[in-house]
Order: structure tokens, then sequence, then C-alpha cells
């Protein structure tokens, strides 16, 4: 097979090639940690939502039930009838699984709670008490 040059058409130079790459790379620099520090934010926010939606389902179980699961049933009382529960009406939680924090981590619940009828939280990112930024804690009662 024989290969005809068609004259006017030509590829890039090595050397445009290698400015492109090099004005990529300088905008990543500069966007990429505006992006990480938005996503971190993101998880933050996701978090508090999460924490609402399982205190107002927490809620709901309590209107059929009467109490709100104790420590020992958890929040695994919102998606499994407890023993003692008679008029349970759920899963409470639509994929009937209780959901982690955005950092993987499970929520810690407490009942009856030290700052209401029940205490829910997650430890943030670093998953220890306190901290500041994305290692803060989200909590119901706040």
């Amino acid at each position: 097979m024989k290969k005809t040059h068609i004259p006017g058409q030509s590829g890039f130079t090595l050397l445009e090639l290698l400015v492109v790459l090099g004005i990529i790379a300088m905008l990543a620099g500069i966007v990429g940690p505006q992006v990480m520090r938005h996503m971190a934010e993101a998880k933050t926010k996701a978090a508090k939502v999460q924490v609402e939606d399982l205190s107002a389902t927490l809620d709901m179980y309590k209107l059929d039930i009467g109490r709100y699961p104790t420590s020992e049933e958890g929040l695994k009382a919102l998606i499994e009838s407890p023993d003692t529960a008679k008029r349970w009406n759920g899963p409470y939680l639509q994929k009937a699984q209780i959901p982690l924090d955005p950092w993987q981590n499970e929520y810690h619940y407490v009942a009856p709670g030290e700052h209401g009828k029940f205490d829910l939280y997650s430890y943030g990112a670093d998953g220890k008490e306190g901290g500041e930024g994305e290692d803060q804690d989200l909590v119901s009662w706040q």
C-alpha cells in the first residue's frame, strides 16, 4: 500500500503538544485544590442532611411505637422490628438499610440521650470526637 501525502495537511508538533499539556497541568494545579475544598464542604452538608433525615425517621418510629428505639436496639430498629415493638410499621428507611455517613462510618445513636430524647451524631472525617472543618462532629441536637 502506498501512502499519499496531501499538501497542507499536517499534525501538531511536539512543542505545541507540550505547551497544551503545560497549560492543562497549570489549570489542574489551580482548580484542583478548590474542587477538593468544595467536596469536603459537600460531605459535611450531606452528613447534616442525613442526621436531620434520620432524626425525622426516628420521630416517625416514635409516633408508631410510642417511644424511640433504645440504644441496644439502635438504628437497626428502623429496618427490622424489635421484639418489643408491637405496632412497628416499617421499614422506616427507603432502602431498608442504615446509611453510613459520607466518610463511610456508622452514625452513633444513644437513647435516652444527654442532649434530648436521643443523640444521633457522626464524628466527621477523622472519626474522632471534636475537630474543625471536615473533622467537626455533626450532631442532631444543634
